[in-house]
C-alpha cells in the first residue's frame, strides 16, 4: 500500500523518520499502544493458567489478561482526543469534519471486526466494540478535561452496577444473542468500557504532553489501581465465584468481568502504564523502544495482521483455524510477536503510515470533506 508521498521523493527516509518522530506525534502514546497490542498477542496465544499475583513472579505474564484490551480502550480515547483538537477541541468547520471522520472510521473498524470474525479465528474481536466506542465519543468531543474526566468517573462507578444485570438478560443465551454479541464485541460491552474512552478523551484534553499532567497521572492511577485490586484482595472473593451472585459478579476485579474492581483497578492500571510510557519517553529510553514505537503507531495493521497470520497457519498446519488449544501449543507468541515488531519498525522507517491506517485515516477524510463540502454549498 503507497501512502501519498513518492518513494522517490527527495528527503524520503528522513520524512519517515520525521513521521514517526516529529513533534505531530506523542511518542509516550505510541510506547503505550505498542505495549496493549504485544500484550493482546500474548492474551491471545499464551496458555495463561493462572491469575496474576503481584507476590509471585511465575504468574505475572496473566498481567496481559483483561488490562491489555482495557489500556488499548483508553488509548482509543486520548487517540480521540489528540486528533479532535488536543487541549482545545475544534470548533466549526472542523468539529464538523473530525465527527463525520469518527462516524467513518467506526464504521470501517466494525466491518473490518466482523470480516475478522468470519476467519473462525478463536478470539473475541475487539473492533466491533471499538467502533461503538468510537460512536458514543462523537458528541463528546467538544468537552474540557474537567468535564471528562468526572464523566469518567461516574462511568466507571455507575455501569458495572447496571452491567451485571445487562449481562444477566435472557437474550445472551439465545442463538441471535450469540449473533448479536459478537457483533456488538460484548467481551469489551460498550455500555461500561466507554468510561475507558472518555478518561482517555479527558486526558487528552488536560494536555498529556505536560509533565505536571504527567505525573499526576502516575500519582492518579497508581492509586485507582490500589484501591480496585486492594479492595478485591481484602474482600476474599475469588475469581471462581466471580459470576455466583449478583454482588460476586460486581465486586470483582477478574479479568473481563467488567466488574466493579476491574473497571477501577484496570482502568487506573492503564492510566499509570500510559503516564509511565511518557515519562520514560522523555529520557533516552525513547529510543530504545521505538520498535515498540513502530508498533504502537500501526496498531489496526499490527493486530489485523496477527489474526490473519493465525487464520492462515492454523488452517495449513491444524486444518481449521478453530483450535486455539492446538494453535497454542505450536508456541507462536514469540515468532509472531518478533516478526511484527520487526515488519512494523521497518514499514514505519521505510514506507510511512502503516497501510489499514492509511486506508481508514484517507477514506474518512474524504467522506468527512466529501460531506462537509455539501453542507457549506
Amino acid at each position: 500500500m503507497s501512502g501519498p508521498d513518492s518513494p522517490a521523493a527527495p528527503g524520503w527516509l528522513a520524512s519517515r523518520w520525521a513521521r514517526l518522530n516529529g513533534p505531530d506525534r506523542v511518542a509516550g502514546v505510541d510506547f503505550a499502544r505498542g505495549l496493549a497490542v504485544i500484550g493482546m498477542f500474548a492474551a491471545h496465544l499464551l496458555w495463561i493458567r493462572d491469575p496474576f499475583t503481584w507476590t509471585d513472579a511465575g504468574t505475572w505474564v496473566a498481567v496481559v489478561d483483561g488490562r491489555s484490551s482495557i489500556l488499548f480502550a483508553t488509548l482509543a480515547g486520548v487517540s480521540i482526543g489528540l486528533a479532535t483538537g488536543g487541549r482545545v477541541p475544534r470548533a466549526g468547520t472542523a468539529l464538523r469534519s473530525a465527527r463525520l471522520q469518527l462516524i467513518v472510521r467506526a464504521v470501517l473498524l466494525w466491518v473490518i471486526g466482523i470480516l475478522l470474525i468470519l476467519t473462525g479465528v478463536p478470539v473475541y474481536v475487539i473492533l466491533p466494540a471499538y467502533a461503538l466506542l468510537f460512536l458514543l465519543a462523537v458528541p463528546l468531543i467538544t468537552l474540557g478535561a474537567r468535564p471528562l474526566l468526572i464523566a469518567a468517573s461516574l462511568l466507571a462507578v455507575v455501569m458495572p452496577v447496571v452491567q451485571v444485570a445487562l449481562d444477566d438478560l435472557p437474550l445472551w443465551g439465545t442463538a441471535a444473542g450469540d449473533a448479536l454479541s459478537l457483533a456488538l464485541g460484548w467481551h469489551y460491552p460498550f455500555t461500561t468500557w466507554v468510561a475507558f474512552v472518555v478518561a482517555g478523551l479527558g486526558l487528552a484534553r488536560a494536555d498529556i504532553r505536560r509533565l505536571r499532567v504527567q505525573v499526576r497521572m502516575l500519582a492518579a492511577g497508581a492509586a485507582l489501581a490500589i484501591v480496585g485490586y486492594g479492595a478485591a484482595a481484602a474482600s476474599g472473593v475469588a475469581e471462581t465465584e466471580a459470576g455466583s451472585s449478583y454482588l460476586a459478579a460486581l465486586w470483582t476485579a477478574s479479568p473481563h468481568s467488567t466488574g466493579l474492581l476491574e473497571v477501577v483497578g484496570s482502568g487506573g492500571f492503564a492510566i499509570a502504564v500510559l503516564a509511565g510510557c511518557l515519562l520514560a519517553s522523555r529520557t533516552i529510553a525513547v529510543w530504545i523502544v521505538l520498535p515498540l514505537r513502530a508498533v504502537g503507531a500501526m496498531p489496526l495493521t499490527a493486530y489485523v495482521g496477527q489474526l490473519l497470520v493465525w487464520a492462515a497457519v492454523a488452517t495449513a498446519v491444524l486444518g481449521q483455524p478453530g483450535d486455539l488449544a492446538g494453535f497454542r501449543d505450536l508456541e507462536p507468541f514469540w515468532p509472531m510477536a518478533l516478526a511484527t515488531i520487526v515488519l512494523c519498525t521497518a514499514w514505519a522507517l521505510l514506507v510511512g503510515r502503516g497501510p489499514l491506517e492509511w486506508v481508514v485515516d484517507r477514506s474518512s477524510r474524504l467522506a468527512a470533506r466529501s460531506a462537509v463540502d455539501r453542507l457549506v454549498r
